[in-house]
C-alpha cells in the first residue's frame, strides 16, 4: 500500500457577529466525486501552491463559495482527523465578515446555509451510532437540521459533524443533551490523544 498522506482542509466558519455564532456549511452536488450530495464545510484537498493549511482553507472557501481570504479573520487550527489511512483533515476555523454574501460555485455548490452552534449541544432530531475503527470504538453523530429560511431539512453527520460539535463545545462550553468522545474539561487534550490512538493504528497498517 502506498504510504503517502493525503492531505485535505476545511474551511469550519463562523458568523463574526458574537450574537450570532452560527457555523457555515455548504451542500455539495450529487455528481461531485468528493462527499456528492452531502454538506460539508468548506475545504478541500491541498495543493504544491498552497503553503500551508491555512491557504488550502481559504482557497478552497474562495473557489466553493466565493469567501474571500480579506473577508474571514482566520482564529486557529483544531485537532486534525484522520478520515482513512491515507487521509487527513485539518480544520482551520475562522470568523467570517457579516457582510458576506455567499456565491456559491455551480459546478460544485447547491446550497449554503448557517446553523446555530447552540444546536450541535440540543438538537431536536439526532441519532448516533457506533463503528469500530483500528481497534477503538468511535461515535458517528448525524444532526437533521431544518433551515427556517427555506424550510429544507439537511443531515450533518459524519466528520463535519464532529468538527461541528468540537467547535460548539469550546465556543459555548456545555455540556450536549447526547453521549459524545470529547472530555469538556479538557477538549483538546481529548481530541489529541484519539487522534494519536488512531493514528497510530492507521498507520502501523502501513
Amino acid at each position: 500500500m502506498d504510504s503517502q498522506m493525503d492531505f485535505q482542509d476545511c474551511d469550519v466558519q463562523v458568523s463574526k457577529k458574537p450574537q450570532d455564532n452560527k457555523a457555515f456549511f455548504w451542500r455539495s452536488f450529487r455528481k461531485l466525486r468528493r462527499s456528492p450530495g452531502e454538506v460539508c464545510f468548506p475545504g478541500g484537498k491541498s495543493e504544491p501552491a498552497d503553503v500551508d493549511e491555512v491557504a488550502t482553507a481559504l482557497r478552497e472557501a474562495q473557489e466553493e463559495v466565493g469567501l474571500h481570504p480579506h473577508q474571514v479573520e482566520v482564529v486557529c487550527c483544531l485537532v486534525p482527523c484522520l478520515l482513512d489511512r491515507d487521509t487527513l483533515i485539518s480544520p482551520v476555523v475562522g470568523f467570517i465578515d457579516h457582510t458576506f454574501q455567499a456565491q456559491p460555485n455551480p459546478d460544485e455548490v447547491k446550497s449554503v446555509f448557517l446553523v446555530p452552534l447552540e444546536y450541535f449541544l440540543q438538537p431536536r432530531v439526532y441519532h448516533q451510532n457506533y463503528v469500530t475503527r483500528y481497534g477503538h470504538h468511535v461515535i458517528i453523530h448525524c444532526f437533521e437540521y431544518t433551515n427556517p429560511e427555506d424550510g429544507v431539512t439537511y443531515q450533518i453527520k459524519g466528520i463535519t459533524a464532529k468538527f461541528a460539535l468540537f467547535l460548539a463545545l469550546i465556543i459555548l462550553g456545555e455540556k450536549p443533551i447526547f453521549e459524545m468522545e470529547f472530555n469538556l474539561s479538557d477538549l483538546i487534550s481529548s481530541s489529541e490523544e484519539t487522534f494519536l490512538k488512531l493514528n497510530k493504528h492507521a498507520t502501523s497498517k502501513l
